[in-house]
């Protein structure tokens, strides 16, 4: 297949929208951290501050689990089984996410303050044990970071006739901006773009392909262009040859290989643990189980629509090109133009930067916290782990380049690397779980079931490729049966081992140790942790959690899929409109949950940005009358005079009741204050903050760690601490870090404060009649400034 797009266009998808969604995320990241009060400390950066909520951590699970091969080789296995190929796609890569909701909550019951996986199997079952399943979580990253690139390349090779070899190194341009500034957090508004995006695009196809294409002619001629398919070209091991069929022997071995597979691409992925462990306790049950249930939708009805829509128009590609997963952007082309490939194109590239980037914090966490913090300097202050993990985001970025061009000149493809991936790391799924859920487990168990269920897993894979192709190559070793051995032969043996050693010799582990061990040096996350770790509502949210993720997975790969393929039926129109339109609501509802859950929920900080930004806008413009300037002193060198000083003592008496005192212990700012007890100290009740700025050129400095800022605030606290405010009970001391006239505005309109008090000049050098400061609150100002001297 030629290319049908031009190499512009190409190029303008991989730099172009790589470099529109960095900024778009970095923006985004700044807008937090100056305006909503966040600071970016190493541990911000690792875990989000652990307060994100159920909307975000929703998005995130879509946008993390929607990969190159879930918009790709869904869409393979639609025109290769047929209408059952996307349901076992969809439902055998969902309950991951689903079941993975226990592992969730129970890590907030049991290790609130960790930060990777590895990191309790180091306390659960020592270092031997930790060295192990970190090198399963750093493989698993690497195979799905591989599958990212590899697929993303081939659908911009193909379609614009960029080299293959230099999209590979393209692609993760984008990712290493915004990561690298942002952390987590970059990733987590990412994903929300990227998740909201795939939605929109998967309905624009739906709408177009079943109510505008004239090539499909709707539900009804899609089904008789099916029939017709079926009759000139069955299916083999479907029912009747047929593409609306359940009962496919080929998509029932598939979707064995896809539920064995992908336990380990969640479960042993830190990627997810990092969601788990960003999410509010509240926020973590909920915002996994409606991730799982909203990611349903986009394998489900996008392949049943592209990939059945190829059968129906004809689409005819060689082995190799299926197996790169051509066969969405090739139906995307043909039913609906290049319209259609450029919009799969973008959806694509977004999905793999996003997913990309979620890798790439993995990765770096990991040898961050589990390589140069364990083993090589376990007393490495925040700073020299900042300088450590962007180190390793760079390094694993363009390494994921490298990666994909091996892979390349070896022959691997993408669906060769899906259905592959589930046989090196499925061994670690039990041992993994066990640790958490079960204080039996045993460690030499969980250790020798990881190792031995790899190496079975992996020679029976061999063995029957052998046995039953008389020969070991990358084709035979590709085949459905020797693949669907050893993913099953993988994690059973890791399981039943670990299981069974346990049972044999059980331990009884305490998992308050874990509590005791695992902390958090950032003092104000640990607080929120604290604050937020409500026992009995974590007990029944893991209740609620086995409950409900359980009858889930029962319902999809069982109670659903089950009857329909021993039943051996075959869809009629009537029952084929049902199944497109529960496709299409299924897809309608988590598109709407999922773009506007989150805004709903961060409301408040939305509103806030925004009055950030036009009190910004407006500040040059600003009435003159809100600022009243006092001057005590006659009128000299431009200074202005205020001569009825009774009167505004009595309008500031009947009116004011929060007032703020900007105090950096110069002798004018000491004026201030008690001009400031003298004028609100009669008469009414109100409140005094103290406010001491501590100047900083950039409080998200890297450089600046959570020890160094404690020490600083600590100083400012002591200079707070003897200034004495006679006459007033009602009163606080507050000291911040950054730029003093943004702080004051900004402490100010947090507080609610009815006017700002503070001298003319600070203590600094400034020979003119107002200090900087002064003159940089005056302009900012949202709040009444009276300047006293």
């Amino acid at each position: 297949m030629g290319s049908i797009l031009t190499e512009g266009i190409g190029y303008f998808v991989l730099v172009g929208v790589g470099l529109i969604m960095a900024l778009i995320v970095t923006l985004l990241v700044k807008a937090e951290t100056k305006w909503l009060g966040t600071r970016k400390t190493f541990e911000w950066f690792y875990t989000a501050g652990r307060n994100v909520k159920t909307g975000l951590i929703a998005c995130s699970v879509v946008s993390a689990w929607t990969w190159a091969a879930t918009l790709l080789q869904s869409s393979t296995v639609a025109y290769q089984f047929g209408i059952s190929g996307p349901f076992w796609y969809a439902a055998g890569a969902s309950i991951q996410v689903v079941l993975f909701t226990i592992l969730a909550i129970e890590l907030k019951r049991k290790a609130a303050m960790s930060h990777t996986f590895p990191e309790i199997i180091n306390v659960r079952f020592g270092k031997h044990a930790h060295k192990i399943f970190l090198g399963f979580g750093l493989m698993t990253n690497t195979i799905v970071t591989a599958m990212l690139v590899l697929g993303g390349a081939a659908v911009v090779n193909s379609l614009t006739g960029v080299n293959i070899y230099v999209a590979a190194f393209l692609i993760p341009l984008g990712i290493i901006i915004y990561t690298f500034f942002g952390g987590l957090k970059a990733t987590f508004f990412a994903d929300y773009v990227n998740a909201g995006f795939i939605f929109v695009i998967i309905l624009i196809f739906i709408t177009a392909i079943y109510f505008v294409s004239p090539d499909i002619g709707g539900i009804s001629g899609m089904f008789e262009k099916l029939g017709k398919s079926a009759t000139s070209n069955p299916v083999e091991g479907n029912s009747g040859g047929a593409y609306l069929t359940m009962a496919s022997a080929g998509a029932l071995v598939f979707g064995v290989i896809n539920i064995v597979g992908n336990f380990g691409t969640v479960f042993v992925d830190q990627a997810y643990w990092q969601r788990a462990i960003a999410a509010r306790p509240r926020s973590a049950v909920k915002g996994f189980l409606i991730g799982g249930l909203a990611w349903f939708a986009i394998p489900f009805a996008l392949a049943t629509t592209l990939g059945l829509g190829a059968v129906a128009v004809g689409v005819t590609l060689s082995p190799q090109q299926v197996g790169m997963g051509l066969i969405a952007p090739s139906a995307a082309l043909q039913m609906l133009g290049d319209i259609g490939a450029i919009l799969l194109l973008t959806v694509l590239f977004t999905a793999v930067t996003s997913a990309g980037s979620a890798e790439l914090v993995a990765v770096s966490s990991l040898v961050t916290h589990d390589v140069y913090r364990t083993y090589i300097k376990p007393a490495s202050s925040g700073r020299e782990l900042m300088k450590i993990s962007r180190l390793s985001i760079l390094g694993f970025g363009f390494g994921m380049g490298i990666l994909a061009t091996i892979l390349i000149l070896l022959g691997a493809n993408l669906q060769y690397l899906y259905l592959v991936m589930g046989i090196l790391i499925g061994s670690a799924v039990v041992p993994i779980t066990l640790a958490i859920v079960w204080r039996k487990a045993n460690k030499y168990a969980a250790i020798l079931g990881a190792i031995v269920g790899l190496v079975c897993g992996i020679s029976g894979w061999i063995l029957s490729t052998s046995v039953l192709y008389g020969e070991v190559t990358m084709s035979s070793t590709g085949q459905n049966i020797p693949l669907l051995i050893g993913n099953l032969t993988s994690i059973l043996t890791g399981g039943i081992i670990s299981v069974v050693g346990s049972i044999v010799k059980p331990e009884n582990f305490n998992y308050q140790i874990m509590k005791q061990r695992i902390l958090v040096v950032d003092s104000r996350i640990r607080a929120r942790i604290e604050k937020d770790t409500d026992e009995t509502f974590l007990k029944n949210a893991a209740r609620f959690s086995y409950r409900y993720a359980l009858v889930l997975t029962f319902i999809l790969v069982l109670i659903w899929p089950i009857p329909l393929y021993f039943s051996g039926y075959v869809f009629s129109l009537f029952v084929y409109h049902i199944w497109i339109g529960i496709a299409i609501a299924w897809a309608v509802g988590a598109a709407i949950v999922i773009i506007a859950l989150p805004l709903i929920e961060a409301r408040k900080a939305i509103v806030e940005v925004i009055f950030r930004i036009m009190s910004l806008s407006f500040s040059w413009h600003s009435p003159g009358d809100r600022s009243r300037v006092l001057d005590t002193k006659a009128k000299e060198n431009g200074n202005i005079f205020f001569d009825n000083f009774d009167t505004y003592k009595k309008e500031a008496n009947s009116k004011m009741r929060k007032i703020l005192v900007a105090i950096d212990g110069s002798t004018e700012s000491l004026r201030a204050l008690n001009y400031a007890v003298y004028l609100f100290g009669e008469g009414v009740a109100t409140r005094m903050i103290l406010l001491n700025v501590i100047e900083w050129a950039d409080e998200n400095d890297d450089f600046l760690d959570e020890q160094m800022s404690d020490e600083i605030l600590q100083e400012g606290r002591k200079m707070l601490r003897s200034v004495l405010v006679p006459g007033f009970h009602d009163y606080e001391r507050v000291v911040k870090l950054g730029d003093p006239a943004t702080k004051i505005i900004e402490t100010a309109d947090r507080l609610n404060v009815d006017v700002i008090l503070m001298g003319v000049k600070g203590l600094g050098n400034n020979q003119s009649d107002m200090g900087h400061v002064t003159r940089k609150v005056l302009k900012m100002k949202s709040k009444s400034v009276v300047l006293l001297s």
